[in-house]
């Protein structure tokens, strides 16, 4: 099997994936794209229920902002030969009754990441968005909190790059931490025209 066949098998597989069906209040629709020639990954958190219904990762307010940080337009964000996106949980968990959205699944990322992974030939850099995606792939390397982590971003490269979620629930930590818009994303943006553009 070709690796062009390989990966359509494997995004066949992840798209019929069932694995949460009996935890969730709703049908499984997994959400995530990549090629195989995909330059950076972005792994966060779990669709939240705009994005279920419409299908397409980042197709919310906390994906305008995302793509803010990251200095880009909507076709280069959804140009898969540019990034990927891949959620911890590939579903819409559910709404939380405190408040937001529930954790992502814990079922999706040890079942499927690291076979994307395999399919990822060109892959230069790893957007870790959000604590879920920063303890699954940072380990014991992560700093005590989110704010921390995200603070000593440059110790995580070249590989990752850790940031806070785009959520607009998240306001009330950007009023805290104005070092992340003035220091953080302009290094972001930096890393991103580098390697988009073959530097």
């Amino acid at each position: 099997m070709s690796e062009t066949r390989s990966n359509k098998a494997l995004k066949k597989r992840i798209e019929q994936c069932t694995l949460c069906a009996g935890s969730l209040s709703h049908e499984p629709k997994p959400v995530f794209s990549f090629a195989t020639n995909t330059k950076i990954l972005i792994i966060g958190q779990a669709p939240g229920n705009k994005v279920h219904q419409s299908g397409k990762a980042f197709d919310d307010k906390s994906g305008d902002t995302l793509r803010t940080w990251l200095g880009i337009d909507r076709d280069t964000f959804y140009n898969t030969a540019f990034f990927g996106i891949l959620p911890m949980g590939f579903c819409f968990p559910g709404k939380n009754p405190k408040g937001g959205d529930l954790p992502p699944r814990p079922e999706c990322a040890p079942k499927w990441h690291h076979q994307i992974f395999e399919q990822l030939k060109d892959l230069d850099l790893v957007l870790l968005v959000g604590q879920y995606a920063q303890k699954y792939y940072l380990g014991k390397t992560a700093k005590r909190n989110l704010t921390e982590t995200v603070r000593c971003y440059d110790e995580y490269l070249p590989t990752y790059f850790p940031l806070v979620h785009p959520s607009p629930l998240n306001f009330r930590w950007h009023a805290k931490n104005h070092w992340f818009i003035d220091r953080v994303v302009p290094e972001l943006q930096e890393q991103v025209r580098k390697i988009l553009n073959g530097i």
